[in-house]
């Protein structure tokens, strides 16, 4: 046993140690300030929304609606490693503290994003809803359950399947979790009682069927190696990350593109280079997420300072980044085989940019057409950007 509180111990340290040797990367001074603005913005459009809200508006079903959405996903983080499949048989009667200490920390890691889903709709439940403090507040301690509840059913039902179906169990435990909620806060005492019932015996069936089936070692290791991949390729958009290999997909959607690249001796760096960026998920995917953030925020957010101080953050996120990650020197290529000037890869890297900005600036103008200003915000994208580029080594 104690054995397996050091394997346990030993690897929830070394996870944490990754964990904040990532986030320094990407928690960094513009993206805080780009938070703060968007939780300020955020909060104030709530905040008016409130006051003009209508009375009929079904609060209580969309808090229930949301809610199952959020209590539903409860992943397991079991930091199961391959080689367990086999070191660790000989302890598989023991197993059951390892797992005790699995899902104490994945309720714990996971409830703080439930408590904050439903306490920013508790001034919605409280005014529009016109729900008592009483029936909020015991949501809130039923929220906790649920969670710890989610989890449980979540890492019994995969065990039990070895990872099959998993969509239909989230879609169950989603319309469960809803149903109770609404009728809890809804004050419908006998159908709550009928729900919690319901609730206790679905997870006896899982539990049952455990029994019967031999710990999945491969499905976790499976679920544990693309949760850790998922953490690494969002890291990886911040700071290199040597875990991470980049995926190389072919966008036949987006040749025409790379066919209006003229083919001659000084535009080669800016064939391969765009050719590049539209095949490898790391870049491309580092300017769709900037692009369509700033296009949500240009398009419900009606106050033109906070758009645009977010527009240029992340332009200047965008052109940083993939000035940096296009114009990367490599030890060899076929290109420096031909007689092309040294810094050609660095020029092309940095007009190759400057077609994402210009693309960036329009759909973020085009998402915020209605919105005060709205040609602004693609002036502030181009600006920032060029600023950047030029500034930037």
């Amino acid at each position: 046993m104690n054995n397996l509180q050091d394997v346990w111990r030993k690897r929830f340290n070394y996870y944490i140690t990754e964990l904040q040797k990532y986030m320094r990367y990407i928690f960094t001074g513009h993206m805080a300030l780009v938070i703060v603005f968007l939780l300020g913005a955020g909060g104030y459009q709530y905040s008016e929304w409130l006051k003009v809200a209508p009375h009929d508006f079904p609060t209580i079903l969309f808090v229930a609606t949301v809610m199952g959405i959020v209590l539903t996903i409860s992943k397991p983080v079991t930091l199961i490693k391959k080689p367990d499949e086999v070191y660790l048989l000989p302890l598989e009667t023991k197993m059951p503290m390892y797992f005790n200490r699995v899902l104490n920390y994945t309720v714990f890691s996971q409830l703080g994003v439930a408590l904050v889903v439903y306490l920013v709709m508790w001034p919605m439940m409280r005014q529009v809803g016109e729900i008592e403090v009483s029936g909020i507040a015991i949501g809130l301690a039923f929220t906790v359950l649920l969670k710890w509840w989610n989890v449980h059913v979540e890492f019994m039902f995969r065990w039990a399947t070895k990872g099959r179906y998993v969509w239909l169990d989230r879609i169950v435990r989603g319309i469960l979790s809803g149903v109770f909620l609404y009728f809890l806060l809804n004050h419908d005492s006998l159908y709550a009682i009928i729900m919690i019932i319901i609730l206790a015996l679905y997870p006896v069936m899982c539990k049952k069927k455990t029994l019967e089936e031999p710990f999945p070692y491969e499905h976790f290791v499976k679920l544990e190696e693309n949760r850790m991949m998922r953490i690494y390729r969002f890291a990886n958009y911040f700071t290199d990350v040597p875990a991470v290999k980049g995926n190389i997909k072919r966008r036949r959607y987006l040749d025409f593109l790379v066919n209006g690249v003229p083919k001659t001796k000084k535009t080669t760096f800016e064939y391969y280079l765009v050719r590049s960026f539209i095949r490898t998920d790391d870049y491309f995917f580092l300017w769709f997420r900037l692009t369509v953030i700033t296009a949500l925020v240009a398009a419900f957010v009606n106050m033109p300072i906070i758009v645009g101080i977010v527009a240029a953050a992340l332009a200047f996120a965008t052109a940083i980044q993939l000035k940096q990650a296009l114009g990367k020197p490599v030890d060899f290529s076929m290109s420096m085989l031909y007689p092309l000037p040294a810094d050609a890869r660095q020029k092309a890297a940095q007009k190759v940019t400057r077609y994402t900005l210009i693309a960036q600036a329009v759909i973020v103008t085009l998402a915020g057409i209605g919105t005060p200003y709205f040609y602004l915000q693609g002036i502030v994208v181009l600006v920032v950007g060029e600023i950047t580029l030029r500034l930037s080594k």
